[in-house]
């Protein structure tokens, strides 16, 4: 694809850019921003990528690694409820997730040990995990203000922190991995995934694609599984005094 061709696909801005100024929708800037920064950012990722992918040097590759964290981090602590040292839960999260995943593929020669692979695949583990935290903290954040009354009667009839918002924690964990879960159910029937289509475009065997995107699913069930179970457990906690007591939580 060249650049002239790229400036074409600007068609696909315009429409939504259009639709927005006939039905009022006020959503005109915010379209014309990203579309700003995605191809500002984008370029510079792209041409990054290209540095790192001929040095090969692990050095590099563990500082994209921890640029992608660090900046997954910073979203989700944005967006995520005010829970005393949520960034460092949600690094942790994010890291623990990284060394587990990359240390399975790499332990077991699935994948080769070369930036082309770990860094995109990172990505991947990364994004899909930040989504995920944002969820959870979303839907934690609503089960403990509706269920205030029912933590705070449990803890008054002597139960423990964990005991009392126990529920509310599976709840919320089990919500943020359902749509993961309906979205795998319907792999390949409703849609196919992004990298298996971008391998097929770029001519790689229909078969290699499907091995290489059932990979990618396989990791992101493990995604939504560890990231909203351990941050959960990490974070719950923090919501709760020295005296086993409610604090008042507030929402950004």
């Amino acid at each position: 694809m060249t650049y002239g061709t790229l400036a074409l696909t600007l068609i696909f801005v315009l429409i939504p850019i259009v639709l927005s100024k006939t039905l009022n929708l006020g959503l005109e800037r915010d379209a014309i921003i990203a579309t700003v920064r995605s191809i500002v950012q984008l370029l510079a990722v792209g041409y990054l990528l290209e540095f790192v992918f001929e040095a090969e040097n692990p050095i590099f590759i563990l500082l994209m690694i921890t640029l992608m964290i660090a900046a997954a981090t910073h979203n989700v602590q944005r967006k995520g409820m005010v829970i005393p040292g949520i960034t460092a839960k949600v690094a942790l999260t994010f890291i623990v997730v990284e060394v587990l995943t990359q240390g399975i593929l790499l332990g077991f020669d699935i994948i080769p040990a070369t930036p082309q692979y770990i860094i995109p695949i990172s990505g991947m583990v990364i994004g899909n995990s930040m989504v995920l935290a944002i969820l959870f903290l979303n839907r934690f954040s609503s089960e403990v203000e509706g269920r205030r009354d029912e933590i705070e009667l449990l803890l008054s009839l002597g139960g423990t922190p964990r005991q009392a918002i126990h529920r509310r924690l599976l709840q919320a964990i089990k919500a943020s991995m359902i749509p993961t879960l309906e979205s795998q159910k319907t792999m390949g029937l409703v849609q196919l995934p992004g990298m298996m289509s971008g391998q097929i475009i770029a001519g790689a065997d229909p078969i290699e694609a499907v091995q290489f995107q059932l990979l990618i699913i396989f990791l992101i069930m493990t995604n939504a599984a560890v990231t909203s179970a351990m941050l959960g457990f990490l974070s719950y906690p923090a919501l709760f005094n020295s005296r086993m007591q409610l604090t008042k939580e507030q929402s950004k």
